[in-house]
């Protein structure tokens, strides 16, 4: 099998190009709109990307839903998504959507360090449970979050979005060029091979026209973990994501609901 061929998603994709620059719009308008309820630029460490960005509901928050965004652990960062948060906000939950030290520059375990330091931060600042979700490369950060092996006693649920759980197959792509895994990280950073943490709620999520490999993926890891997956049917790995937009969709019912 051809593993960067399987895990290429744009070229699969009619318009892919267009997703990032409208997402670019959709979030700089969303972050407008909300005003003084955006707070933007928040540090949780002393890297360059490690800041975050809040987003506040009308009235005390229920809890945090943190979105981690993804780009195969090389690219974007939180600005790209900030609409995604219209959802929760509307259910009454405040969501953080933080940047990451990206690779070559910081390997993915380093990467899983600094979303757990984030949410230290965004503890002290938001009362109440604390949800994980984010798509791809951020699915697979989210997972991590509720990992046995991590001490994150406030998350309470985590919803992977088209997560990567094993990353076995990455190091077959041309990815590893300037992810440089080793058999070590990866054991120690696929979900699927590790147990959810005691008293983590899990649901993964994958859109129903995406690569076989993330539905094998989104599979694998709710195999391993015993818990839900959803098939979002008709959607691909570009517009799962939009169902957060919306506060009656089924994925942010996923998210918070019974909470």
């Amino acid at each position: 099998m051809d593993m960067d061929l399987a895990y290429t998603n744009g070229a699969f994709i009619a318009g892919a190009a267009d997703f990032p620059p409208r997402w670019a719009a959709k979030a700089a308008a969303y972050r407008d709109a909300l005003g003084a309820r955006a707070q933007l630029n928040l540090p949780y460490g002393p890297g360059a990307r490690h800041q975050f960005d809040l987003f506040l509901p009308e009235d005390t928050p229920k809890g945090c839903v943190t979105f981690v965004h993804g780009g195969y652990w090389l690219a974007f960062d939180r600005d790209l998504w900030s609409h995604l948060a219209a959802g929760v906000l509307a259910r009454g939950w405040a969501c953080a959507m933080p940047s990451y030290t990206l690779a070559p520059e910081a390997r993915i375990k380093d990467m899983t360090a600094e979303i757990a330091a984030a949410l230290a931060v965004v503890a002290e600042r938001i009362a109440g449970p604390m949800v994980l979700t984010g798509h791809s490369a951020g699915g697979h950060l989210s997972a991590r979050m509720g990992c046995a092996d991590l001490d994150l006693p406030r998350v309470v649920r985590v919803v992977p979005i088209s997560p990567l759980s094993d990353l076995e197959q990455i190091v077959q792509t041309k990815m590893q060029e300037k992810l440089h895994l080793d058999a070590a990280e990866v054991a120690a950073e696929s979900p699927a091979r590790l147990a959810l943490r005691p008293g983590v709620q899990a649901h993964v999520w994958v859109g129903g026209q995406e690569r076989p490999s993330f539905l094998w993926q989104a599979r694998l890891l709710s195999e391993a973990w015993g818990c839900d997956w959803t098939v979002s049917p008709g959607k691909h790995h570009l517009d799962v994501i939009d169902a957060m937009e919306d506060p009656a969709s089924p994925l942010v019912e996923a998210l918070v609901g019974g909470l």
